[in-house]
């Protein structure tokens, strides 16, 4: 079992069940940052992040109400946000393109595939395998993303530095299920109560960090160039894993 870190905010708390935790967020209102997350990952550098292929994680999860506000999920990812602009980003690291290999699960307020044929919300098992470029790189550029059409080219572009995969997952979750996902050098696995739902060639390049969390957050990029970025008003929610394993 890996050694992991609470990281908490706007009330979130991380409890221990009997064989896994309970990670939960309190009711409130827009505007305010609520998330429960736990991983092993933020007191390193990036390029000392603890895992490598071949590795196989898989949990038990469920969530205490479909379609939450905000985010939750768990996998693999190298924490591209390091400056704290979200996503639970560690503040020791310059933000960087995304590697991930995940389950993940956003609502309808969120957008984040760059592809065609790629899920933008919603639970979905998916990937990102990007070239090594620091985010700092398009600094630069960042102001004309309010312009709509610069903001479309500027998402194809983007959409060329990183690499996606993924599917849509029609489950309950509310009701206990099993996850699994298979990182090898040359491709990712994943399965669902150990039925196999996506096979990508291209996974997230090494090292990467374990993580799992539930917030209230969002963010866009539509393909019609719209952004979208900030917190959601959310019920008490709870996300609850037990049967942790990474082999």
């Amino acid at each position: 079992m890996p050694e992991l870190e609470a990281r908490l905010s706007g009330g979130g708390s991380v409890t221990p069940i009997p064989g896994g935790w309970r990670f939960a967020l309190p009711a409130g209102p827009a505007g305010a940052y609520r998330l429960a997350q736990l991983d092993d990952y933020a007191r390193r550098p990036r390029r000392r992040l603890p895992w490598s292929p071949p590795l196989r994680l898989s949990l038990r999860a469920r969530l205490s109400a479909p379609d939450l506000p905000g985010t939750w999920g768990f996998g693999l990812w190298n924490d591209p946000f390091g400056l704290s602009l979200g996503f639970g980003g560690s503040a020791a690291r310059l933000p960087s393109l995304p590697q991930a290999a995940w389950f993940f699960a956003a609502s309808l307020e969120s957008w984040l595939s760059l592809q065609d044929g790629v899920p933008g919300n919603g639970l979905f098992a998916g990937s990102y395998r990007s070239r090594r470029l620091p985010l700092v790189a398009g600094l630069p550029a960042a102001p004309l993303l309010a312009l709509r059409p610069v903001a479309r080219r500027l998402r194809r572009l983007a959409g060329r530095l990183v690499q996606q995969s993924g599917v849509g997952l029609g489950v309950d979750v509310t009701r206990w299920q099993t996850y699994a996902l298979e990182w090898l050098r040359e491709s990712c696995r994943w399965w669902l109560n150990d039925t196999p739902v996506l096979t990508c060639p291209t996974p997230p390049r090494a090292p990467l960090g374990l993580v799992v969390w539930i917030d209230n957050q969002f963010a866009a990029w539509r393909p019609d160039g719209r952004l979208g970025y900030g917190t959601l008003a959310n019920p008490a929610a709870w996300l609850e894993i037990t049967d942790l394993r990474l082999e």
